[in-house]
Order: structure tokens, then sequence, then C-alpha cells
């Protein structure tokens, strides 16, 4: 069994009521709610708000794959779990990181770049599938019509991807490198453009077999025992 920890911040569906009336019961909710049926995987869900962030090291060392949704709240992850959670992809947890958390503190340190971007509300996007032998690509059609997603374009502040499996073309005129895999330590990473909170793209069929696909890809062949923080020798 995969064990998948979806971790967000859990900030706009809280506060915000034409989100709240999208995703009544969280990002995290809807995102579980899809991936329950997968008879591979045991999927648990924590918040920003919850005892130690939600990242503590007995709920990292039970996850082997770990999705991660953030936005407004970036800069409220702190030191500690930032080091916690890179300790764990480093070891091999897998790593899924959604759309805004291109801009998490985990994300930037495990990418070693700002992972800066262009962007505007509201545009149409075509999410072409540019490598379809990728594992993660597995039953996708060549090309995925968003009628309502938020503009990401080039340039992408991120160091050379291993594999850019999806582009996304917006109509605003735009392009983005929307599905890219990495490698950091033991640890597979997947960031994947697609999910405004304004927008419940996450039900969309394609999109939820593309982050199901992710799932199986990143979930280790080799986990190590997360070393421990450092230790000064007196």
């Amino acid at each position: 069994m995969i064990r998948v920890t979806i971790w967000n911040e859990y900030e706009h569906e809280r506060n915000i009521p034409g989100i709240m009336a999208v995703y009544p019961e969280g990002i995290h909710g809807a995102l579980k709610k899809n991936l329950d049926p997968e008879e591979d995987m045991i999927v648990r869900c924590s918040t920003l708000d919850d005892p130690e962030q939600g990242l503590s090291e007995e709920i990292l060392a039970d996850t082997d794959v770990l999705i991660w949704w953030s936005h407004a709240r970036q800069d409220d992850v702190t030191d500690k779990t930032v080091e916690r959670v890179i300790r764990h992809v480093h070891s091999g947890m897998g790593l899924i990181a959604l759309h805004s958390a291109h801009f998490s503190r985990v994300f930037r340190r495990l990418m070693g770049t700002p992972c800066t971007l262009s962007w505007k509300h509201g545009d149409r996007e075509k999410l072409f599938c540019v490598e379809p032998s990728h594992p993660i690509a597995k039953g996708i059609p060549a090309c995925i019509e968003l009628e309502d997603e938020e503009l990401y374009g080039e340039p992408f502040s991120i160091p050379k991807p291993d594999d850019v499996v999806f582009m996304g073309w917006f109509e605003g005129g735009a392009v983005f490198r929307s599905g890219c895999t990495f490698t950091r330590g033991y640890g597979r990473i997947f960031y994947f453009q697609p999910g405004h909170e304004e927008n419940r793209v996450y039900d969309h069929p394609d999109i939820r077999r593309i982050i199901v696909n992710s799932i199986r890809w990143a979930a280790p062949s080799v986990r190590l025992a997360a070393p421990p923080d450092n230790v000064e020798l007196g």
C-alpha cells in the first residue's frame, strides 16, 4: 500500500466565501475524496494549523508520498518544518507540489532557485502531454482543455527538470512547463500547475488521473530512515 498524506494550508476555504462554496470540505478533502477509491493507497490529510504544522516526524515517517497545496501562508511554514520535510524527501519520500506550491518554502529549497513565474487570473488552458511514454502520462489524452484556470507563464525560474511531461498553453498567450519531474536524493518530485482555488479542477477526471499516476510514480522503491537533525559535537 502507498501511504499518502495530503497537506494543505487550509486558509482560503475557511475565510473566503466564494472559495468555501467551491471547496466546502477544503482542497485536501476534495483530493482525498478523489483518491480514496484507489485500492493501493491509504490517504490521510493534515493542515498548517494542526500540531507541528501537520508535518510531525511521526507523520512524515509514515508517509510514502506527500501532496502539498499552499498559497497565502507560504512563509508561515517554519524552518523546522521545512528541514524535516526535506530530510524525508532526500531519504525517499515522494513529493507532489500542486499549483501555487511552486512558491512554497519546501519546493524553493529543494529546487535551489526562486521558482518565480508570471501569472494572471482567469484564462482558458490547453494542457498538452508532451512525454506520453512517461508513467505519469499513462491513460492521459494528448490535450486536456480547462475552460477556467489561472494563467502561469514562462519564464519559470526552476532548474532543468528531469522530464517535462506536460506543457500548458493559455489563451492569453503564455506557455508554461506545467508538469515537471525532479529527483532529490532518493526522493522523486512532481510539480503540477493546474489547481487554482477558485475552480474545482481536481474533480476533472484527467487531472485526477494525473495525480493518481504521479503518486504511484513518486512512491519510493527505496525508503531510508531519515537522518536526524544536525547535532553539534562537544
